[in-house]
């Protein structure tokens, strides 16, 4: 994944939780298809099999960061969170979106209904319609950061059976690291590479 500059206050809570090994041996523990995966909550550590989670936290909230550039495309990175009227970020929670592909007419009814009445820019309504998304959480929830390698592996965890809170019956365990400078780098030419053969396939 890479995280946002324009979203400081939530990337700089979620490498700060990294660093200190918040999420090492949390769960995915809320797992719904064609929406999203989640996790982040310290009490999934060593949870029981059945038990109810996603309550869990640091006892503090992150500022809510909106910025209509940063939208809930299919491998979007974004800050769960209560019911608060501030649409205040988890301090540790997250999820990845694997969304669906949305037509024309189901995108002209989230702008009347979840978004009352914002235009989705035609750029973006465009992603939703080829590459997919969950449109309706754009501006509700806070998005810092994207996949850029692996989204099968959503489609692989959103596809698990699951009991009827949406925790999927077989752990799957969170394990995030910060690449190194150098290993940024060498990811990055690999992703050009691929980009570069995909645009000749094209």
């Amino acid at each position: 994944m890479k995280l946002y500059n324009e979203t400081p206050k939530n990337r700089d809570n979620f490498v700060k939780n990294v660093k200190k090994g918040v999420y090492n041996g949390t769960l995915f523990h809320r797992v719904i298809a064609d929406f999203m995966i989640q996790g982040g909550d310290p009490s999934s550590k060593n949870a029981k099999p059945g038990a109810i989670l996603g309550n869990g936290g640091l006892g503090y909230t992150v500022p809510a960061e909106f910025n209509p550039d940063l939208f809930h495309k299919k491998g979007a990175l974004a800050a769960a969170r209560d019911g608060n009227l501030e649409k205040a970020s988890s301090s540790t929670q997250f999820y990845l979106v694997q969304g669906r592909v949305f037509t024309d007419d189901e995108l002209n009814r989230i702008e009347q209904t979840s978004l009352q009445g914002r235009k989705i820019p035609l750029p973006i309504r465009q992603v939703y319609k080829t590459i997919g998304g969950t449109p309706h959480l754009d501006q509700n929830y806070t998005v810092f950061g994207e996949v850029v390698r692996g989204l099968d592996k959503i489609d692989s965890i959103a596809s698990v059976e699951k009991d009827g809170n949406d925790r999927p019956l077989i752990d799957i365990p969170v394990k995030i690291a910060l690449l190194k400078k150098r290993e940024i780098k060498k990811l990055e030419n690999e992703l050009i590479k691929e980009s570069f053969r995909k645009n000749l396939i094209m």
